[in-house]
């Protein structure tokens, strides 16, 4: 569920270095500061009155057009709109699909991804990231009246439901599950459900945003991993004022129970902290 694909961004945004090495060097685009400039990123925004910002739109719950074809909401779209208004700006959403979100990111079609960005150490060293808004954990679900599952290691033995490309996968054979492939969460639940399996591994975010919408009591979280991952918006390197002013926008919001209350609604739960 976590947004850790980087597939052709480092080809799109080469391209896009190579390009602007052609032009002139001696301004940049708004935005930017020339080398050895002033970091102009929060003032250019702030001039401008709006605040750029590249999501999906299809990606629920935090980014995804109500109905279909409605208007656009999920819970990064909330927590990106009350930071906005907190910067006293308006929020203009740039949809496009995740491949090219970080190229666009880099070419100032936008100042801030809003999407469920994983923090990495790869990305950390070409992108500023704000304070992260929000902390999952993978866990195991199991049946509800299951209780010979406790940890990862009671998966030995025991057949989990897993897409064989995930890093969940990983972690069931790891675990010394017997991995049983499927082609996603609906799946894996309807076999689990079914008694065909014993288990499956996920995001947490995933369990919650079902649990959600379905309420479903035949379920639960039998263990969750210790290590957490952490999602946060993505900056422009350099762009140190915007991502202070953002930091400074997401401490007050958590400050004021505005994000509990935004993930509340999308979670039944509060997973910002």
């Amino acid at each position: 569920m976590k947004r850790s694909r980087l597939s052709l961004i480092g080809l799109i945004a080469a391209a896009g270095l190579a390009l602007a090495g052609c032009g002139s060097s001696s301004t940049g685009p708004a935005g930017s500061a020339p080398a050895g400039g002033q970091d102009t990123s929060l003032t250019d925004i702030q001039t401008s009155g709006v605040l750029k910002v590249g999501t999906e739109g299809t990606y629920k719950p935090f980014s995804f057009h109500a109905s279909g074809n409605g208007e656009l909401t999920g819970y990064d779209v909330e927590i990106i709109s009350a930071v906005a208004n907190k910067l006293g700006v308006k929020p203009n959403f740039q949809e496009t699909q995740f491949d090219a979100i970080f190229a666009g990111l880099e070419a100032k079609r936008f100042d801030v991804i809003a999407n469920q960005v994983s923090i990495t150490d790869e990305r950390k060293a070409k992108y500023e990231f704000s304070t992260p808004y929000t902390v999952s954990t993978g866990v195991i679900v199991t049946k509800a009246d299951d209780n010979s599952i406790t940890s990862f290691d009671s998966l030995k033995g025991k057949t989990t439901a897993q897409s064989l490309t995930s890093n969940w996968y990983k972690l069931a054979q790891q675990s010394g599950a017997n991995v049983q492939a499927v082609e996603g969460w609906a799946q894996a639940i309807t076999l689990l459900k079914q008694g065909r399996v014993d288990a499956t591994i996920n995001d947490k975010l995933t369990y919650l945003d079902q649990q959600k919408a379905d309420h479903d009591q035949s379920i639960k979280i039998a263990a969750e991993t210790s290590d957490k991952s952490l999602s946060a918006f993505a900056i422009r390197k350099g762009a140190t004022s915007l991502t202070d002013a953002i930091n400074k926008a997401l401490g007050e919001l958590q400050a004021d129970g505005t994000l509990q209350k935004i993930s509340q609604k999308y979670f039944d739960a509060d997973v910002t902290k």
